[in-house]
């Protein structure tokens, strides 16, 4: 799977059909991956985590899940790509995994988010299946805690692991946890625990098509968000006209 360097960030060259046919491969296959459903946001993480970036480049797939990712692609020639965006990746896997018999466990989300999340899902696909669902403590959990969460994935039989711990968390915890759990694919997908279950809105279609999402998020949530949007966008725009000038080198 090729991919394109966005700032030292291999982001996967993809579209939904795409990404959809290789995490169908690498249940088939037995083989277990984690996959990183990245933004500006994350690259900009990326930046300033050394670890996290390796983190991102050792993944299975880099989705282009916020526009700019997608345009940078265009530019680099990958017209087919499209953007790969966490909630209609979470629907089109789980409509697939119906027919197919996929097994998914939930893990992340505030208190309860979870378990709404599973009920939502199998109202929207009928047949679905949910191995499990767990909301974690807002804190670290304990080793024994730890390997309670990693024993009850595996004896779910899950063949699918969404995770919904927040950029960077969610990353880190796949990376840490891809050799401890038998075979199925990690796909950390943030706030769309919130979004399919009902507890946060999304922004209108246009506003995803226009790369103007983050201005949605930026006025629902202002002092949460505000910080994120109004460094990491003007930085990351000055780093892309450094790489794209040839001035810096970001190395994958």
């Amino acid at each position: 799977m090729e991919r394109v360097n966005i700032l030292g960030v291999g982001v996967s060259a993809i579209n939904m059909p795409m990404a959809l046919e290789t995490i169908d491969i690498w249940i088939r296959t037995g083989k277990t991956h984690y996959i990183c459903v990245s933004t500006v946001h994350g690259i900009m993480e990326c930046q300033r985590d050394e670890k996290l970036r390796q983190i991102h480049n050792s993944a299975g797939m880099v989705t282009p899940d916020g526009m700019p990712l997608v345009w940078l692609n265009w530019l680099k020639g990958y017209r087919h790509v499209e953007r790969v965006y966490g909630p209609d990746l979470m629907l089109e896997v789980c409509r697939e995994s119906v027919s197919k018999g996929y097994k998914h466990y939930l893990y992340g989300g505030k208190a309860g988010v979870a378990e709404l999340l599973s009920k939502k899902l199998t109202e929207l696909f009928p047949g679905l299946l949910i191995a499990g669902a767990y909301s974690p403590p807002f804190r670290p959990l304990t080793i024994e805690e730890d390997q309670a969460v990693v024993d009850q994935i595996n004896a779910s039989g899950a063949n699918i692991v969404w995770i919904g711990l927040g950029a960077p968390k969610q990353e880190r915890w796949m990376a840490e946890h891809v050799d401890t759990l038998c075979f199925p694919v990690l796909i950390g997908v943030g706030a769309v625990f919130d979004y399919h279950s009902g507890v946060k809105r999304q922004a209108p279609r246009w506003m995803q098509r226009s790369g103007l999402e983050w201005l949605f998020r930026l006025l629902s949530e202002p002092v949460r968000l505000g910080p994120r949007y109004l460094i990491n966008i003007p930085v990351f725009l000055f780093l892309i006209l450094l790489q794209l000038s040839g001035i810096k080198k970001f190395k994958i």
